[in-house]
């Protein structure tokens, strides 16, 4: 009888892991696919200011390249900061301005995917937003610090052309979200 409830201990806890694997797996290859349609999309509608999305059914379109040379970083920034855009890419968060423009423009992305490498930047670096049309903004990291969630100052108007990225913090955590954000501020 004991021989029994071990098999069907570890049976169940077989089918469980695999389970777990294939979820795991899953997710994965749809970010990949995603990223695939997301770079495709840029090239097809971003560089031409178009504003087409990645896919028929999303609810986000492309609308700049973030690249960190020094990082070899290379990421797409979708429109808006919502929960759907963020499981594919950075986001640009709505009532900011876009990235190249007047004004301090925000982005969003989660700490264990596409803005893992914020841990990396420091005072100095530059950070480059590719625009539609062919324009290239390059930004200059001026600050890195972290904060509460409902701290303003991240969100915060200003005078002259700003990017402000935004993570969850810290980086290790196991549960997501949590009161705390990792923030870099660039100058243009």
């Amino acid at each position: 009888m004991a021989r029994l409830i071990l098999f069907a201990v570890i049976f169940t806890a077989g089918v469980a892991g695999g389970g777990a694997a294939a979820k795991g797996t899953w997710v994965y290859l749809k970010a990949q696919a995603a990223q695939y349609l997301i770079a495709r999309a840029w090239q097809r509608d971003g560089l031409d200011g178009r504003s087409g999305g990645p896919w028929p059914w999303a609810d986000t379109r492309v609308l700049a390249r973030l690249r960190v040379p020094s990082l070899a970083i290379e990421q797409y920034v979708l429109a808006g900061a919502n929960g759907q855009a963020l499981a594919f890419g950075p986001g640009h968060l709505d009532g900011t301005p876009l990235p190249g423009e007047l004004g301090n423009s925000v982005v969003a992305g989660h700490r264990d995917t596409h803005f893992q490498f914020l841990r990396h930047l420091e005072v100095g670096d530059a950070i480059y937003f590719d625009l539609p049309h062919g324009r290239t903004v390059r930004y200059r990291v001026r600050d890195v610090w972290v904060t509460t969630d409902t701290d303003p100052r991240p969100l915060r108007p200003r005078a002259d052309t700003w990017l402000t990225l935004i993570t969850c913090y810290p980086f290790e955590a196991l549960r997501a979200g949590g009161p705390l954000r990792f923030i870099v501020e660039a100058q243009a």
